[in-house]
Order: structure tokens, then sequence, then C-alpha cells
């Protein structure tokens, strides 16, 4: 494995410890991302370097106690594993989490030329509601927080600034939330998360999470 490295040239080595320091910092790779620039989904230099490296990569991550995933269908690769395996989500952070998985599975359904679905904030707070997993609508400053954090772990992107959120804000979902949310049943767990007696429980919901660390 040392020897793999030191046979890539200093910008090869510097592409592969760039990859290293993205992927522990916000768990997935994709493919292509949307660049508000261009208004466009682009290819990602990272996720070349990454697919080009991958068996290297693969050791070095299983030294770490990792696992490096790659989905060539989802165009995702990720990670597994490691010392924050299971660290649960804020309340509010793990229901859009479902609700966007609902979204983009009833979706996908009917858009099969496209690996991205495109919502908005009040359709993801008018499904909440629907299945009552929220006691009532959350403040602006608490959506922006939690959308910021799911852009980070690249589950949506928002395609308006988070200074101006508002029910009519446009976010892409990406195909990360597939490797995210691996189990079935997203209506069953919505139901069960927006009983009454489960408001605060939310153990079943994060034992379907994958590791998504900060």
């Amino acid at each position: 494995m040392i020897e793999y490295y030191e046979q890539l040239t200093q910008e090869e080595q510097e592409a592969v410890t760039e990859v290293i320091r993205t992927l522990y910092r916000q768990t997935y790779l994709l493919e292509r991302k949307y660049d508000r620039r261009t208004g466009r989904m682009q290819y990602m230099k990272e996720y070349r370097v990454c697919s080009k490296h991958l068996e290297f990569l693969k050791e070095y991550f299983t030294v770490a106690g990792m696992t490096l995933q790659e989905n060539v269908h989802m165009g995702v690769i990720y990670i597994q594993g490691g010392p924050n395996w299971g660290e649960k989500l804020p309340r509010l952070a793990t229901v859009y989490l479902l609700v966007l998985k609902l979204i983009y599975d009833e979706q996908m359904a009917s858009v099969s030329s496209s690996s991205h679905i495109v919502t908005t904030m009040g359709a993801v707070n008018g499904k909440a509601g629907e299945f009552r997993v929220l006691k009532s609508l959350p403040s602006v400053t608490e959506m922006r927080r939690t959308i910021a954090l799911l852009k980070k772990y690249q589950i949506i992107e928002p395609l308006e600034v988070l200074e101006e959120m508002n029910e009519e804000t446009r976010m892409i979902i990406y195909p990360c939330i597939q490797a995210v949310l691996m189990g079935e049943g997203i209506k069953e767990l919505l139901a069960e998360f927006g009983e009454e007696d489960n408001l605060g429980d939310e153990t079943a919901i994060q034992s379907t999470i994958e590791d998504m660390s900060e």
C-alpha cells in the first residue's frame, strides 16, 4: 500500500490526500453535483480521483477500521464504520431525512431518466405534516441549520441561498439518500415516529440510518 502511494506523482498524492480528508469530513462523494454558477450538474474531480485509486483507498480505510463502498449506479462513493458509527442526528434532521427519502422514492418511481430529484421546503414540511411527525412548523433558523447539515453530507443541495429560505425554496435530493437509508418501510417508520408516545424516541429510526458522524 505504501509502495503504491510512493509511486504516485506529487500532484496525485495531494489529490488522494484531499479525497481522504473529504471523505472523513462529509462521508459521501458524488459523481455529479449541481453547480449554481452554471445551473447544471457537473462531474466532480474528487469522485474521479477516488474511483481511479479505489483499491488503494479501500485498503487505507480498512486499516482505519472502515469500509469504502462504491455504487456505480447511483454515482456515490462513501465510507462506513469508524468510532462514530451510529451517532444520532438531531430530531429535525432525522424527520427531514425520512421525508426526503419518501419524496425521492415516490418521484424516482415515475422519473427513470434522472438520479436526482427536485423538491421544495414546503413539500418537505407538508409531507412531515401528513405523518404528524412535527409538533409545529420549525423556525426558519432551525430549518436553515438542518438543511445546512444535510447539505454537508451531500444529501441535498439548496438551489437558493439559505438566508432567503422559505416554503418555495427548491432543493435537489441527491442519490446519497439511498446509501444513508438502505431499509424499506419508510412510511411505517414515519407513522411510528409520529405517534404521540414516540415523539421523543428515535431508536427505531436511528437503527435504519447509516454513519453520518460529524
